[in-house]
């Protein structure tokens, strides 16, 4: 039924048995053992880039950690409706709150196929998947230590019994206590040290929360519960794993941990080199992420250092400039309607002019430069 699991686990079982059966001999226990090591390193790597995007995936729920805290504050005391809300959220920024447990969970078909694989050598049977009566054998006879890699002290499913292996009870104590133990710490290890990169957000999902519990309290006392009734080599199998984890974590929170913080960095300094400097108008938000905009003049002006002026500005002493044909402008000539000063201003204000006075000339069509200035005329006046 689940041939498409064992055969591939036995071919990888078989490849490295050859590997290192060629440096320490094919029926060495030791290249036995480090055939199942490395077939769980090589299953192990080729989950490595799964397991990189799932602890990336993970790190994007800290984006929405504030909207956690505000379901929390709205449905501390129900339960379900924040379970619902939180799948919600979720959903919405693209995460899958089980992700980084998805490693953990492709293993268990693989420790499965193991575990069928390693029950099939069975003093004499003819074959196991890809390996032959000659193999079989070998790994029957293959010991770590005087404890044979195939026995149990239970078998378990219609195994062989301890005796058909040639191995005594306190041979496979020996060895068995050891790496049960370790197996246990190893696991409890490496769970608490991956609780412990979650992220709030996934440690605030009910369904994750009972996942860690189950691997720091149940899987720890299930490697010493079942080590009777499992194969020597599924518990070398179990304590490789459980250090191939754990160093694989490290290396992978470690390199993530930089990459976030080199990305703080960056973004800091970005935001200090869009901040205005000390006495500078901030520029609007829209100019400001523009990086070829140019900067916007004071006033409403075109640019901050462009020559043009906008009609019916005043300039500094207090005269407006308004529209002149460019003949008149090179003539010199001028009329009290074009520049006035701020006295004309004032005297138009309060209802006199040049005009009304007797000694003030009217200005003539054509007339020169000197005569027509409202200025002049104003002298004129006050003399008088």
């Amino acid at each position: 039924m689940l041939n498409f699991i064992y055969y591939p686990v036995s071919a990888i079982l078989w490849f490295w048995h050859k590997a290192f059966g060629f440096v320490l001999g094919d029926d060495s226990g030791l290249a036995w053992t480090l055939a199942v090591v490395f077939l769980v390193f090589t299953l192990r790597a080729l989950l490595y880039q799964p397991f990189v995007h799932q602890v990336r995936s993970m790190r994007k729920m800290q984006e929405f950690a504030p909207e956690i805290q505000k379901l929390k504050k709205k449905y501390g005391n129900d339960k379900q409706k924040m379970a619902a809300e939180m799948q919600k959220l979720q959903s919405e920024h693209g995460v899958n709150p089980l992700g980084g447990c998805l490693p953990v969970l492709v293993q268990g078909p693989v420790f499965i196929g193991l575990y069928h694989v390693l029950k099939g050598f069975q003093p004499g049977w003819p074959y196991n998947y890809v390996f032959n009566a000659d193999e079989v054998r070998s790994f029957v006879d293959a010991s770590l230590f005087g404890a044979k890699l195939a026995a149990a002290l239970k078998p378990y499913g219609g195994g062989a019994p301890l005796e058909a292996y040639h191995a005594t009870v306190g041979q496979m104590l020996t060895v068995m206590i050891p790496l049960a133990i370790a197996a246990a710490v190893f696991t409890h290890i490496t769970a608490r040290h991956s609780i412990a990169h979650q992220t709030e957000a996934q440690a605030a999902n009910p369904q994750a929360a009972m996942m860690n519990k189950l691997m720091l309290w149940v899987l720890p006392p299930g490697a010493l519960i079942t080590a009777p009734f499992l194969p020597l080599a599924i518990l070398v199998y179990w304590v490789s794993n459980n250090l191939w984890t754990l160093g694989q974590q490290r290396v992978v929170y470690n390199k993530i941990d930089k990459e976030e913080a080199e990305r703080r960095i960056r973004k800091t300094e970005t935001q200090r080199s869009l901040a205005p400097k000390v006495g500078q108008k901030p520029l609007p938000e829209a100019r400001r992420k523009k990086p070829g905009a140019k900067p916007i003049a004071p006033h409403g002006g075109p640019s901050a250092s462009g020559n043009s002026k906008a009609p019916g500005t005043s300039n500094a002493a207090g005269n407006t400039d308004r529209m002149v044909p460019d003949g008149a402008r090179k003539n010199g000539v001028s009329s009290p309607e074009v520049k006035t000063n701020g006295t004309a201003r004032s005297q138009r204000a309060t209802g006199s002019s040049a005009g009304d006075h007797p000694t003030g000339s009217a200005k003539k069509p054509g007339g020169a430069a000197g005569n027509s200035r409202p200025d002049r005329t104003l002298r004129r006046g006050r003399k008088q």
